[in-house]
């Protein structure tokens, strides 16, 4: 039995949405291939998401003086214990999938915390004399994006930096596996909307099956 982490980054629901659309239906396709699999859903617009902040570094900072965790302040307290708890969620699954629009070339900022929260030196990676190693060597993630505009080629080719950093990070952290399904130009040609959608629909359904 596989855990699997399904992460979701988008204020709205899937009838507005692209990227939760399809990250729907691989998710109940999924299910129907692995039923035994635990699915915890992480909705980073409901979740409590700490940004690495004042409070956060001074918290880590007593902590690494020796001091117990009961000599933070309530604001310590409550934001270092919430990153830590998503380190260890993180950690602990074997499946990543990251739902996610494309917002001004990149993800949600609430993205950037979330990944800001597990990458923990030590836990999804360590630093050595020959430079950092990631530690999460037996995992697989899958990045489900929607693109308003098309930037997959044309003049917005390399503009996208939102999967270029979850890319990045995942290997980083020694993630070997990143599979991808994105959705895109629906925007651009609102006359061919429909038939984006169907067709990312339909790719989805078939990465439930397989991933």
């Amino acid at each position: 039995m596989a855990k699997v982490l399904y992460i979701t980054a988008h204020p709205l629901t899937e009838e507005a949405s692209y990227s939760l659309a399809a990250g729907n239906e691989f998710l109940n396709s999924y299910k129907a291939t692995n039923p035994s699999d635990e699915i915890v859903h992480i909705d980073l617009f409901k979740e409590y998401i700490p940004f690495v902040d004042a409070d956060v570094f001074s918290g880590w900072g007593k902590l690494g003086e020796g001091k117990n965790f009961a000599e933070l302040t309530e604001d310590e307290q409550k934001k270092v214990g919430r990153l830590n708890e998503l380190s260890e969620q993180f950690n602990g699954a074997d499946k990543y999938v990251f739902v996610t629009p494309l917002w001004n070339f990149s993800f949600p900022p609430v993205m950037k915390a979330y990944l800001d929260a597990v990458a923990v030196a030590g836990k999804a990676f360590k630093y050595t004399e020959e430079g950092p190693i990631g530690l999460l060597t037996d995992k697989k993630a899958l990045h489900i994006q929607a693109r308003g505009g098309v930037y997959s080629e044309g003049p917005a080719a390399g503009m996208e930096m939102g999967h270029r950093f979850i890319e990045t990070i995942m290997a980083f952290f020694g993630v070997p596996t990143l599979e991808t399904l994105f959705i895109e130009g629906h925007n651009a040609m609102p006359d061919k909307a429909a038939e984006i959608k169907e067709a990312a629909l339909k790719n989805a359904k078939e990465l439930g099956t397989t991933f």
